[in-house]
């Protein structure tokens, strides 16, 4: 969205890497950016919602391509360095490749605000997802057919790259970061860092129960502990006083047994849904070697056959 600056060179980066596949998802600019990038033969999509999120759930409805590229317009990400990202997949290392942009910043490329929640978001996901990962909002990735056609996104804002994270970890397709280089951006950001972040950070909790129910549960399971410790700490003290709270007492018990029961029922959750995700792991690796034994067969075949022609 209104990307006239940095669009064309984006556009001509990948054009000069051999890509003549590109497609931008236009969020109704007000300036040239259509029209630069469709001069330059990209193909325009002007999305019918509003947001990135929305944005990259069109443009998975309408691609097919084996593997799909994401990147920003605006100039941050060096198109010259996309085989990176690629060379994971091709190597079938990874069905999702995440472009690490804390391994190579420009100065300027992140203000102290961005950098600091940037860190405080990343360091939250790893402890409560525990997936080494240190930069989940990347907006540079590379996607395997199987992966991105199969995501169910929800978010419509910036929170789209930590549910494309959540998703491809909850699916059982394999996830690693590669190194690229992050640069300061040429126009005004569209980021707002408090109110954005705080909406990252709800969907990484909310976003929660798609990967571990169980961890989900445990956090609710755990605050109402803590909230009947809190009240049963106030009770005691004041019965040491000789100030008797039956019915708080009564509270206390009620938030302690009830959040344990919680945590019991988060850890069966949990269970279930690891078989579940172990499961589909396992059928997805029955289905390539059934396509790889296929191919084989098909190769033999044909070779019998120009033998005989």
């Amino acid at each position: 969205m209104n990307e006239e600056a940095t669009i064309g060179e984006v556009v001509e980066g990948f054009l000069k890497q051999g890509f003549h596949n590109i497609l931008v998802i236009d969020g109704n600019s007000t300036d040239r950016t259509r029209e630069i990038a469709e001069r330059l033969g990209a193909r325009v999509l002007i999305q019918t919602g509003k947001g990135k999120g929305r944005a990259i759930k069109e443009a998975f409805s309408i691609i097919d391509s084996p593997v799909v590229v994401i990147i920003d317009g605006d100039g941050t990400y060096l198109p010259e360095e996309v085989n990176v990202l690629l060379e994971p997949i091709k190597r079938n290392f990874a069905d999702h490749v995440v472009g690490n942009r804390f391994a190579n910043f420009e100065k300027g490329a992140f203000t102290r605000l961005n950098l600091i929640g940037n860190k405080i978001i990343n360091f939250i996901f790893r402890v409560v997802y525990g997936v080494e990962l240190h930069d989940i909002l990347s907006g540079y990735r590379a996607l395997t057919k199987d992966l991105y056609k199969s995501v169910d996104l929800e978010k419509s804002g910036f929170e789209v790259e930590t549910e494309l994270t959540v998703e491809t970890i909850a699916k059982g397709f394999r996830i690693v970061e590669v190194p690229i280089t992050y640069r300061k951006r040429g126009g005004r950001t569209k980021l707002n860092p408090f109110k954005d972040g705080l909406r990252i950070g709800m969907a990484i909790y909310d976003l929660l129960k798609k990967y571990s129910p169980g961890r989900y549960f445990y956090f609710i399971g755990l605050a109402m502990m803590a909230t009947g410790v809190g009240v049963g700490i106030y009770v005691i003290r004041d019965w040491f006083r000789h100030v008797t709270h039956y019915l708080l007492a009564i509270l206390t018990a009620l938030l302690i047994i009830l959040g344990l029961q919680v945590i019991v029922f988060g850890t069966i959750t949990d269970l279930l849904y690891r078989g579940n995700v172990e499961l589909r792991k396992e059928v997805k690796r029955t289905r390539e070697e059934i396509k790889k034994l296929k191919d084989e067969i098909r190769d033999e075949i044909e070779k019998i056959n120009s033998k005989r022609g």
